[in-house]
């Protein structure tokens, strides 16, 4: 599919952004339960629960509780720390928990207890450099209603489907239940652009078609030197008109907009380690002396300054997932 022929910004964008979903957790829950998770940790790493069977609530700083259901799925954009817990009210003590691999996927259970509550648990991933700017832009939140929601029967049946595959245990079912998950991501976007009130001026843009195919251009070639003329025939519109909806949309002209576009994929690749004078040549400056100026100028850091921060965040790794509280 061609930049010129899209009439489908959302599926443009989707391989752009090379989301990989990883699959952790499979709970089953029942009593009173509690299961808090740290921070994700790292740029580009987001959590997102899929509620199968029964109810439950998240809990996050600065949030009021949010009531989740069977069929709803939620995602976490920002790896925010959060806790999923049982419905106000459960009776009983706290429960632990038991826990078991199979076929890669851990199965958490509470001990003692029935469960009426299932819930498979996980993190999205995403590679491509052009998210950053898209996923800045999204909420804290995100949450697909299955229930009665536009699409409702697309979700249960894609509900279904990952949780036959776990279920059934068999070779290769954790590839195609992270594959139906990537799905349900790309359905969570479509939700949220379409909503009433979708904010955030990247999300404008590409919610309409003129603006969406101009936007996909830069984020395919952020180094090729773009003029307004090029942009408007993209977008099959005229420049007075992109400029008009770029003001509208993200409060800057095409050009000015590219200019941070550049900057936002500089800034998320030196915070990865990549040299500047790669970066630049992938940003489309001419020069590393170049990009330095630019990111001092607009974020008050130089290039080395980024790098240094980024080594520093990554510091060790640890594993994911805290045990129930």
């Amino acid at each position: 599919m061609t930049l010129e022929s899209l009439d489908d910004p959302l599926s443009g964008l989707a391989p752009l952004l090379q989301v990989r979903p990883v699959l952790d957790d499979l709970c089953e829950f029942g009593g009173r339960w509690a299961s808090p998770h740290a921070a994700a940790g790292g740029p580009g790493w987001a959590y997102f629960h899929i509620v199968t069977r029964g109810e439950c609530e998240l809990e996050s700083p600065g949030h009021a509780p949010l009531g989740l259901q069977a069929g709803d799925v939620l995602l976490l954009p920002h790896g925010d720390p959060h806790v999923m817990r049982a419905r106000p009210g459960t009776a009983g003590i706290p429960t632990g928990t038991s826990k078991a691999y199979r076929n890669a996927i851990r199965h958490r259970a509470s001990l003692g207890v029935e469960p009426d509550t299932e819930i498979i648990c996980g993190r999205l991933q995403f590679e491509a450099a052009g998210e950053s700017l898209l996923i800045a832009a999204l909420p804290d939140r995100i949450l697909l209603r299955g229930p009665g929601g536009p699409d409702a029967a697309r979700t249960r049946l894609l509900l279904e489907a990952i949780r036959d595959e776990l279920d059934a245990d068999a070779a290769g079912a954790a590839a195609i239940a992270t594959h139906l998950a990537s799905a349900l991501f790309v359905m969570m976007l479509r939700a949220h652009l379409g909503a009433d009130g979708a904010s955030g001026g990247l999300l404008r843009l590409l919610g309409h078609r003129p603006t969406a195919r101009a936007v996909l251009a830069m984020l395919r070639e952020p180094a090729r030197p773009w003029t307004l003329d090029e942009l408007a025939a993209r977008a099959a519109t005229s420049r007075a008109t992109l400029v008009r909806a770029f003001r509208a949309a993200a409060g800057c002209p095409p050009l000015a907009f590219l200019t941070d576009l550049r900057l936002g994929l500089a800034r998320r690749q030196l915070l990865r380690g990549t040299s500047a004078a790669q970066v630049a040549a992938e940003v489309g400056y001419q020069s590393e002396s170049a990009l330095s100026r630019a990111m001092h100028r607009h974020h008050g850091l130089r290039p080395g300054e980024l790098r240094r921060a980024g080594e520093a965040a990554a510091g060790p790794q640890r594993p994911f997932g805290n045990a129930l509280a």
